[in-house]
């Protein structure tokens, strides 16, 4: 009887754990996760979770059309922070995240779709500061604020700038008016886009440091001939134009 009754709490757990672990994945040939990064991707309702149709923004609407041309299903998901979604991707077979910046150190982490579009790399500040910067390196003395988890913030970081990072990018906008950071290094044009969310208006750039390419990232397990049909149908919807009316309709 004990042996039974072991057996049956046995299998009900397990039947728990599958049912929960379908609830995390959709019946779906891919999960795609993304972050609220204006006006690249970003929930609808401002929240930092979405799903489906309540994320729009030109990244996301840029995936929609390419997963559709390519006759790919999908589920798409808006989580916070985007070091989850970075460790959902890398680690998850099945899994994407977009909009991530190509750079050496995770081109063979991921397989690759893109480019979805641009951002460059700038330093912000205020409208009445005084701060000149001919390099990166001038930027040095000054406090820097960057987002936790982004590429620009580990480049800086890995370059010794030492950036004071928060958790919601917009925060930023904020920090720099009220003379918290002198300096924001952040991406164009999401940066713009996020400080006038904030109502904050009339920052100056002072220095553009790099320009990086936003792509959609896959899992290496997703097989090449999938990463090539996404390709492919990114490659035909620039060259129809849809590209440029999407980014047209945000900017």
């Amino acid at each position: 009887m004990l042996k039974r009754l072991l057996f049956a709490l046995a299998s009900a757990s397990l039947l728990f754990v599958s049912a929960a672990h379908a609830a995390d994945r959709p019946d779906t040939d891919m999960v795609l996760l993304t972050e609220n990064f204006p006006p690249y991707n970003m929930a609808k309702n401002g929240k930092n979770f979405a799903q489906g149709e309540n994320i729009d923004g030109i990244a996301t609407d840029i995936v929609r059309e390419i997963f559709k041309r390519a006759d790919i299903t999908y589920s798409l998901t808006l989580r916070f922070p985007w070091e989850r979604v970075y460790k959902l991707a890398l680690e998850n077979p099945g899994y994407g995240a977009f909009v991530m910046a190509r750079l050496p150190d995770r081109e063979r982490l991921f397989k690759w779709v893109g480019p979805i579009g641009p951002d460059d790399w700038i330093m912000l500040a205020k409208a009445d500061s005084k701060i000149t910067l001919e390099t990166l390196d001038d930027a040095r003395k000054y406090k820097i604020g960057a987002y936790k988890g982004d590429a620009i913030a580990t480049t800086l970081a890995r370059q010794g700038l030492n950036p004071v990072v928060v958790l919601r990018d917009q925060d930023n906008a904020k920090k720099l008016v009220n003379g918290q950071i002198d300096l924001w290094a952040t991406g164009d044009p999401a940066g713009r886009y996020l400080a006038r969310q904030e109502g904050v208006s009339g920052l100056k750039t002072v220095l553009r440091f790099n320009s990086a390419e936003l792509y959609l990232a896959l899992n290496k397990a997703v097989p090449d001939e999938t990463v090539a049909k996404l390709q492919a149908a990114l490659d035909q919807l620039r060259k129809d134009g849809v590209v440029d009316d999407i980014m047209a309709k945000y900017l």
